[in-house]
Order: C-alpha cells, then sequence, then structure tokens
C-alpha cells in the first residue's frame, strides 16, 4: 500500500506540473495579451510613446515578459559600485533622438544595449515626439527600454519555488530589538489577561506565528504560508490563497488592545499583524497604536471566506444527495420495473435532460414562491438563504447516484455468486445487504472523497443564480478580466485536489472491500 500511494502521489505531483505547465503555455503563448487593456481605463487615457511603455510595464506584471529600462540598468551599475552617482545623473539622460545623445550617453547606451541583447532581450529605442521645438507632446517623452519573454521552463520554475513559503526571523528589513522568536502563555491581543499561549517574532514577515482564538479550528499557524501567485484585476495585489480564504461580509468591532496598550473598539485582527518597513513613524495613526513597524493588520468581517461559503453548502448538499440517494437507488434495484423504479427513472431522466440552468431557476421559482430568501445575504442571520442553493446543488448529484447504484445492483443481482447464495438458503435481504449492495457500493464509495474536496470549489451556476459570494465565480471571473494570477493559482488548487481525491478514493475503495490490494506479489 505504501509504495503504490508513494508512486501514485510522485505520478500525480507530475500531472500537476503538466497541467499548470499547459495552463500557462495557453495563457502567456496563444491568447492575445493585448486583451487584458480591454478594460483597463488607464491604458486608454496613455497616449505616444507612454502608451507603448504602459503596455510592456502592464505585461511585466502580468508576467508576460521581463521589463528592464536604461535607467534600471544604470541604477544596478551605481548599486554594484562600478559607477558614481555623478556618472549615473549625467549619463541617464539620453537625447530626444540618438544624433542627440552625449558621449557619455552614448557609451552606456551601446553598453545598454550589448548586455541585454546577449541575454536574449529585444531592446527598444522610441524618440520624442514633440509639439513645437521644445515642448513635448502628451506622453511624447523618449524611452528606452530591453524586454524578453520569460520561457515556460522558467516561468515553472520560478512559480513552483515560490509556491511555499517558510518565515524566517530575517525576512524583515530592519527591525528593532533583536530578531527572534518569543513564546507567551497570555496573548498580548488580548491584553495579557488570558490565558492564550502564542509564538511571536521579531524579524519575521508575520508578528504572530501561532496563536489560538475562538473560530475554527482555533489553532492558527503563520509560519508556512502558501502562495498560488497574485491577482491582478480580481482581487489586486493579493495572492489567490487569500482571495480564496479571507472572511467577507461587514466589519466586526471589539474591544482592541494594542501593542501600545491604547485600547479602542476597532475591526484590526491584530493576529494578522505583518510587517511594513518604516510605517509605524510615517503614519501618527501607526505610531499611536504600535511600538514596531509589523502595523499591516487585516480585519475581522462578519462572513466566511470565498471556499467557506462554498465549502458549507457543497458539504450539506453531498450529504444530503448520499441520504436520500442510497436508499432510493436500492429500492429502485430491489423494485425493478415497479413504479417506485418508474418514478426514480423519470426523475433521474428529468435531471439529465433539463438543462441545470433552468431547473435551478424552476426551484429557486419554487423557493421564492414559498417564502425562502432566493439572493444570499452575508450579513443575515437567517439560515434559510442556504436552503435552495444547497437543494440546487443536492436534487442532480441525488439523480446521479441514485441511477449508478441501481445499475451495480442490477449488474451485481444478475452475477453467479448471487444464484449460489440463493440456493445455499439465503434470504433475499441477506443477499442484498450482505453481498450486492457491498459489492455495488465499492465503485460509489470511491466517489466520496471527489464529492468531499469538491465541494471546496464552489459550484459556477447556483452560485451566481443565488449570488453566493463562493469560490465557484472565481475561476470564470478571473478569465473574464484575463487575471492570469488567478487563472494558475486555481487551475493548481483544482489539480492538486483532483489528485487527493483519486489517492483517498483508491484507499477508501480498498477499505470497503478487502479484495483489492495495491500490492505486487513476487511470482
Amino acid at each position: 500500500m505504501t509504495k503504490y500511494l508513494f508512486k501514485r502521489l510522485l505520478h500525480g505531483l507530475v500531472s500537476v506540473v503538466i497541467v499548470v505547465g499547459c495552463v500557462m503555455t495557453m495563457i502567456y503563448s496563444l491568447m492575445d495579451r493585448n486583451l487584458i487593456f480591454a478594460q483597463d481605463t488607464t491604458y486608454s487615457h496613455q497616449s505616444n510613446n507612454q502608451k507603448k511603455v504602459y503596455k510592456y510595464q502592464k505585461w511585466e506584471t502580468y508576467g508576460y515578459l521581463d521589463y528592464v529600462t536604461y535607467a534600471d540598468y544604470l541604477n544596478a551599475l551605481k548599486a554594484k559600485g562600478e559607477i558614481d552617482e555623478d556618472t549615473r545623473s549625467k549619463a541617464v539622460a539620453f537625447g530626444r533622438t540618438k544624433d542627440q545623445d552625449s558621449e557619455l550617453v552614448s557609451e552606456y547606451v551601446k553598453e545598454f544595449t550589448a548586455y541585454y541583447k546577449a541575454k536574449g532581450y529585444t531592446v527598444r529605442r522610441y524618440d520624442a515626439i514633440m509639439m513645437g521645438k521644445k515642448k513635448y507632446a502628451n506622453g511624447g517623452q523618449q524611452q528606452l527600454f530591453a524586454y524578453r519573454d520569460i520561457p515556460l521552463a522558467t516561468r515553472l520554475g520560478k512559480y513552483f519555488s515560490g509556491l511555499i513559503d517558510i518565515d524566517s526571523i530575517h525576512d524583515a528589513a530592519k527591525v528593532e530589538g533583536k530578531r527572534g522568536i518569543t513564546f507567551t502563555l497570555h496573548d498580548p491581543v488580548y491584553g495579557g489577561k488570558k490565558f492564550s499561549p502564542a509564538i511571536m517574532g521579531n524579524g519575521t514577515t508575520h508578528k504572530y506565528l501561532m496563536y489560538f482564538d475562538s473560530k475554527f479550528p482555533y489553532f492558527h499557524q503563520n509560519i508556512i504560508t502558501i502562495n498560488l501567485g497574485k491577482s491582478y484585476s480580481v482581487n489586486e495585489g493579493v495572492d489567490v490563497a487569500l482571495t480564496m480564504t479571507r472572511a467577507q461580509g461587514s466589519y466586526v468591532k471589539s474591544e482592541i488592545t494594542y501593542p501600545s496598550g491604547l485600547v479602542e473598539y476597532s475591526a484590526d485582527d491584530l493576529h494578522s499583524a505583518t510587517y511594513m518597513s518604516e510605517s509605524q513613524d510615517a503614519s501618527a495613526v501607526h505610531s499611536d497604536r504600535f511600538t514596531d513597524d509589523y502595523t499591516n493588520v487585516d480585519t475581522v468581517k462578519s462572513g466566511k471566506s470565498k471556499i467557506g461559503y462554498s465549502f458549507v453548502i457543497g458539504i450539506i448538499a453531498v450529504i444530503l444527495s448520499y441520504l436520500i440517494a442510497v436508499p432510493l437507488g436500492i429500492l429502485m434495484a430491489r423494485k425493478k420495473d415497479k413504479l417506485v423504479d418508474q418514478l426514480g427513472t423519470i426523475y433521474i431522466v428529468f435531471i439529465i435532460a433539463v438543462p441545470s440552468l433552468a431547473y435551478i431557476f424552476l426551484f429557486k421559482a419554487i423557493g421564492g414562491k414559498m417564502g425562502l430568501p432566493t439572493t444570499f445575504d452575508m450579513d443575515s442571520k437567517s439560515k434559510l438563504m442556504y436552503i435552495l442553493p444547497i437543494v440546487s446543488l443536492a436534487l442532480p448529484q441525488v439523480a446521479n447516484l441514485m441511477k449508478w447504484l441501481r445499475r451495480y445492483m442490477i449488474d451485481q443481482m444478475n452475477s453467479d455468486y448471487v444464484k449460489f447464495a440463493r440456493s445455499g438458503g439465503l434470504t433475499e435481504g441477506e443477499i442484498f445487504t450482505k453481498h450486492i449492495l457491498k459489492n455495488a457500493a465499492i465503485p460509489i464509495v470511491q466517489g466520496v472523497p471527489a464529492s468531499v474536496l469538491f465541494a471546496l470549489t464552489g459550484a459556477i451556476i447556483t452560485e451566481r443564480v443565488y449570488v453566493v459570494p463562493g469560490a465557484g465565480n472565481l475561476l470564470t471571473e478571473a478569465i473574464s478580466k484575463y487575471d492570469n494570477g488567478v487563472i494558475v493559482g486555481v487551475t493548481l488548487f483544482y489539480a492538486v485536489l483532483s489528485v487527493i481525491s483519486i489517492i483517498l478514493g483508491d484507499v477508501l475503495m480498498s477499505m470497503v472491500d478487502p479484495r483489492i490490494s495495491f500490492s505486487t506479489k513476487d511470482r
């Protein structure tokens, strides 16, 4: 079993890398990169050379290419000590045209061009666009830069190498006091009055590395973080993992004791504090509340995260579907061609034949007539708003499970071992429960982990119809907004869930049926 799991996991990881690589190839090579400017109002207001430069800057931000300006090159030379500030300031002012470059500028422009062309970059120089002899046209300043498309292998390497981040006491550039980690039994967030163990860092990215609070799962850690990639438009500047797991809704205020000792009624979550260089001295608000540069905090909100809403609705729908479908599927098989079987078949055909959008709107209309909420409200305390999304998700799953369980059981009923069991004097009830059901349930059981895990991903159509702020709509929103970071991050998330669900399904199947073994025997 161990050898099988290791091989399965290894093959799964290779598959994940291939899937992410294929998605990256489609996004960065096959799709028109100019589409990212379709809804960019800043781009539409640019003109002349500045518009061209803005495109390359955005393409770099979106991960299409590496982009280096002539000024960046000179700054790098100064940082290495190869030129001084006086030389840099004189060399950076290149002319409106190539002919107007000074000898010093011409020398460094040639070095810049040769250096980056040797590394496979393309160098672009745009002469100034003038209105008259002395006045620049709008956005017409001269530009000089180099760019190179990022190779797929490099892109994959950077992405996966930065996937897992381990917090270190050397992450913060400059901190007050000694770098290190401290342990306390009385968390300062609670004013030091409450017994609540916590591990805190100085020099780390996160102030709180481990802590306890009253929110499930009660124990939290920031030592290891998953970086699925930055969002560019869906949730600009925020990592995809945070976009999916960060709480939503209105602010929840409570009495907060800040590190300075100031007590305020606030929604700030001090456990989320991260390092922000020189922030305490730069802001009077921060200096009143904090004693160091760990001033960047999230806020406490009333709602769940995107994954939270999707999982709650999805897992209840899965449980409900199995509770309904299993007994009905068994009953249909036992009463084959009888009224119960015919009614079940009609329901299955209806769910399969009618488009999902149609019956979701049908359930929504019926639920609305019954007085149930038809749209989701994160600030509402009512649990009734969960009913229609859960029903809309459960009923198709019920039909699918009924169909397959009925089919598997009928196949087993016609097997030779059932005839032998009857000839051995077993009752029909014993045959069904001890033999037919057990064998028919094996393929159904294999799909349980996938059903549970993929509740995390949400349901696109259902969440859109009922305005559920879940994870189901995240991928489609990212595609419509050309948010490459979210597309790749969500793809990786789906791929990993698929691998885990397959492995868990196989393990669960072997537990249900001892005849299934994943070990190989020498012959």
